[in-house]
């Protein structure tokens, strides 16, 4: 039986397009939708480590839609198709108020990262970060791979360029990698002047804006005393 999600209208259904237009422009990869008590939470992933020897931090970004049903589930999906079949919907509005019933398409069950899940509470607030530092660390990260990586680079030492210059610690906020503000940046979440409110729990950090958030799950020897 194909599973539904019925999203409040059809501002929703673009901003969930919009979102995930975003992530696939980075890792065109899958999306982790969580239904549960008329909301739905949608995961992509940004960073994930691919091997044992691989340093980077898990880095995804969520985003959250209120729904007019009680659906619940937890499922993975191809961002592609999904995004395939909410354009599809979008052409088709004729009411933008009216709710629009999503389906989902086919699952995929050998994504690593989704097995991962961020806490639900526990969290704890800390000194919330400027956003305009969060975009200077994203370009200045962006520059240096740009230029440290000519045309023609093959894949493997693109990625050991990425996870290098993305898990370093930001100057003045060891606690938070550069991977960190390049999701908030990508994926639209900062909004100038507001600044970033920063929330830990064990291993993983939280920055959340009024446009999302994004999660990071330090690897083990990183994670400080």
């Amino acid at each position: 039986m194909s599973r539904t999600f019925t999203l409040v209208d059809s501002l929703a259904l673009s901003d969930l397009q919009t979102f995930l237009g975003r992530a696939g422009r980075v890792e065109d990869g899958s999306v982790r939708l969580i239904a549960d008590s008329g909301m739905l939470a949608a995961y992509v992933a940004i960073f994930y480590p691919v091997g044992l020897h691989d340093d980077t931090p898990t880095v995804l970004g969520l985003r959250t839609f209120a729904l007019t049903d009680g659906e619940s589930f937890d499922a993975v999906v191809p961002v592609r198709s999904l995004l395939e079949r909410l354009a599809k919907l979008r052409a088709d509005v004729v009411d933008p108020a009216a709710p629009i019933p999503v389906s989902l398409p086919i699952e995929v069950n050998t994504v690593v990262w989704a097995a991962i899940s961020p806490p639900r509470g526990g969290w704890h607030g800390l000194e919330p970060v400027p956003s305009q530092d969060l975009e200077a660390v994203a370009d200045a990260g962006i520059a240096e791979i740009r230029n440290a990586v000519p045309d023609g680079t093959g894949e493997q030492l693109v990625h050991r360029a990425r996870a290098e210059v993305w898990s370093r610690p930001i100057d003045g906020y060891e606690h938070i990698p550069a991977g960190a503000a390049f999701a908030t940046h990508t994926l639209g979440f900062l909004a100038p002047p507001e600044p970033v409110r920063i929330f830990e729990t064990g291993p993983w950090t939280r920055l959340s804006s009024q446009r999302g958030h994004v999660l990071v799950r330090r690897r083990a020897w990183t994670l400080q005393a």
